[in-house]
C-alpha cells in the first residue's frame, strides 16, 4: 500500500497512532497534580518498564497534562554526566520553569529569591552567569552554594516551590533514563523532593528507567518507598495489541484480519515499540485495503531486518567481545532471568571471573537485575537477535595475567 499514507510510527519516542493499555498510569499522573493543585501531597512517580514499552511515549503525555494545567516543567533525558553538568543542566532548566510560572515584571519576591537561588546553585561552575543571563539578579549568599549537591538541590527546588506556590502555578520534573543518575545525584532529587512534601509545595516528579531503578532509589534513599509510586509497564493484552494495529489501518481504510492480528502478536510479543514496526512493514507489503496473515508472514523478514540494523545493533556495538560473548551466553540459556553461575559455566569460567562483565553490562543498561544473582536482558527478544547475529556460542579465552618478576 501507499507508504505516504502508512500510519505506523515507530520512531524513539513517537507517540503512537492509538495509545493503549496505559489508562492506569494517565489517571495516576491526573490525581498528582490535582491533588497537588488543591494543596495536598500525593506520591510522585518513577515509571518502570523494559526497552520498547513506551516509557517515554508516557513522558510526553504527562507533559501534555501537565501543559493543560498550566503546570511550569523540568524536562530532563538523562545521561552521564558529572556533578558539575548535571548543576548546570538543572539549572538551565529551573530557569525556563521559573520564566515560564511568570515573567520578570509580574515576580514576587519568592520569585526573585528563586532566581537568586539558581544563581547560587552555578556560581561555581558558572561564574560569569551564562546560565542565568537574563534573570538579572545576584546569589543568595550561603543558600544553594554549599558544594553539596544534597543540600544545594534541596535549597533550589524549595525555593522554586515556594515561588510557584505564591503564583498559584505548579512544577513537575520529569526525567527520562533516570537509572543513568550517579547515585549521589539520585540521592539529592529524592532528598530534595521530599523536603517539599514535608512543606507542602506545589512540585512533583516523575521519572522512567528500566526495572532496576526502584532498587536503585531505595538504596539511595530508605524513605523513598515511601515517595514514590513505581508502576511498571510492559506488554499489551491480546485486545490491547490488536488495537494497536486494527485502529490505525481502519482510519486510512484497511482492515486486519483475525488470524493476522494474532500472528503479529506472535511475532512481536505484544511489545508496543515492535508493534509499530511490524505493522510499518506489512503496510508496505500489502497490496489492498486487506491486510492478512501471508502480509505479516512475508513481513516478519523486513521487520526484523530494521530491528537487527538499529534498535538491537546499537546496543550490541556499544559491547567489547567478552560483553559480546556473555550476552550471547545469556541467549544460550533462553529469555528469561539467568543465573549469573549458569552463564559463567557456559564461559568456561567462574562467577567471579565474569563479575565485572556483568556489572558492565548492567551499568551499560543492556542488564537489570530482578533477583539476587540473576540478569535478565533489558531489551525485549535480545536473546534472539543474538542468535541471529552471532549463531555460535564462541568462548573467550581466559588472558592470564603476567606475574611480575
Amino acid at each position: 500500500m501507499d507508504a505516504l499514507s502508512n500510519p505506523y510510527t515507530p520512531n524513539a519516542g513517537a507517540t503512537p497512532p492509538v495509545m493503549v493499555g496505559r489508562e492506569d498510569q494517565q489517571q495516576s499522573f491526573d490525581l498528582l497534580l490535582a491533588r497537588l493543585e488543591r494543596g495536598r501531597t500525593e506520591q510522585s512517580m518513577i515509571v518502570t518498564g523494559l526497552r520498547g514499552v513506551g516509557k517515554t511515549v508516557l513522558l510526553r503525555e504527562f507533559r501534555k497534562k501537565a501543559e493543560m494545567r498550566k503546570w511550569a516543567i523540568v524536562e530532563i533525558e538523562v545521561s552521564k554526566h558529572d556533578d558539575d553538568d548535571f548543576r548546570r543542566q538543572l539549572a538551565r532548566e529551573f530557569r525556563s520553569a521559573l520564566l515560564s510560572m511568570s515573567p520578570k515584571a509580574r515576580w514576587t519576591d519568592r520569585a526573585r529569591r528563586a532566581a537568586a537561588v539558581i544563581r547560587s546553585f552555578t556560581i561555581n561552575i558558572d561564574p560569569d552567569g551564562r546560565i542565568t543571563a537574563g534573570l538579572d539578579v545576584g546569589a543568595e549568599e550561603g543558600v544553594g552554594d554549599s558544594g553539596d549537591l544534597t543540600s544545594d538541590l534541596t535549597d533550589l527546588v524549595v525555593a522554586l516551590g515556594e515561588a510557584a506556590r505564591e503564583h498559584e502555578a505548579g512544577l513537575v520534573l520529569l526525567l527520562d533514563e533516570i537509572q543513568f543518575l550517579h547515585k549521589q545525584q539520585l540521592e539529592a532529587l529524592v532528598a530534595a523532593l521530599h523536603k517539599t512534601v514535608q512543606r507542602e509545595l506545589p512540585i512533583t516528579m516523575v521519572g522512567a528507567g528500566l526495572p532496576q531503578i526502584a532498587e536503585l532509589a531505595g538504596e539511595a534513599k530508605s524513605y523513598a518507598e515511601r515517595l514514590f509510586k513505581f508502576p511498571e509497564i510492559g506488554i499489551l493484552s491480546h485486545d490491547e495489541a490488536a488495537t494497536a494495529l486494527r485502529e490505525p489501518a481502519s482510519e486510512e481504510g484497511a482492515i486486519f484480519d483475525a488470524d493476522a492480528l494474532e500472528l503479529a502478536g506472535e511475532i512481536t510479543g505484544r511489545y508496543p515499540y515492535f508493534l509499530q514496526e511490524l505493522g510499518y512493514a506489512v503496510w508496505l507489503i500489502a497490496s489492498d485495503g486487506r491486510i492478512t496473515r501471508d502480509d505479516v508472514e512475508a513481513a516478519q523478514g523486513v521487520y526484523e531486518e530494521k530491528l537487527d540494523s538499529s534498535f538491537f545493533r546499537v546496543r550490541k556495538d556499544r559491547t567489547t567481545e567478552l560483553e559480546q560473548a556473555y550476552l550471547r551466553a545469556m541467549a544460550e540459556l533462553g529469555p528469561e532471568p539467568q543465573l549469573a553461575g549458569d552463564v559463567a559455566r557456559l564461559l568456561d569460567r567462574t562467577s567471579q571471573q565474569c563479575a565485572p562483565t556483568r556489572s558492565v553490562l548492567i551499568e551499560k543498561g543492556l542488564l537489570y537485575t530482578p533477583n539476587h544473582g540473576y540478569a535478565a536482558f533489558t531489551v525485549p527478544q535480545f536473546d534472539r537477535y543474538m542468535k541471529r547475529s552471532v549463531p555460535t556460542l564462541s568462548v573467550p579465552p581466559v588472558r592470564q595475567r603476567r606475574r611480575r618478576r
